[in-house]
């Protein structure tokens, strides 16, 4: 399985940024897809996940409003659309797959619950 982001960059607060995350080895459909962030001397925290259709979603709290969380299965690719960037969101942005164990299956939010990873990019946001 690989999963590689992009689109990480330096942005003034305020600002805008899509992340991407390319998946590749892995049969996309059948995994939920998250987006996690890690900031320097800090853990690596949930920022927003999406069912494997792509109609459900679940954010935290800290970006709801912000940051938009979607995926396109005819190219095995989720995006994380941030806007209104502040300060606080600078951080390491890591995308993640999730298989799904059964059809009952809530969004994962949970880096535990999250089976694969990408490599990070990182998004800095200057006041």
């Amino acid at each position: 399985v690989q999963l590689q982001a992009s689109g990480g960059g330096s942005v003034q607060a305020g600002g805008s940024l899509r992340l991407s995350c390319a998946a590749s080895r892995i049969f996309f459909t059948s995994n939920f897809m998250g987006w996690f962030r890690q900031a320097p001397g800090r853990q690596r925290e949930f920022v927003a996940a999406i069912g494997t259709s792509g109609g459900n979603t679940q954010y935290a709290h800290s970006v709801m409003g912000r940051f938009t969380i979607s995926r396109d299965n005819a190219k095995n690719t989720v995006y994380l659309q941030m806007n209104s960037l502040k300060p606080e969101d600078t951080a390491v942005y890591y995308c993640a797959a999730a298989p799904v164990r059964s059809i009952l299956a809530t969004i994962p939010t949970e880096a535990s619950q999250f089976r694969n990873w990408g490599q990070g990019t990182q998004v800095t946001v200057s006041s």
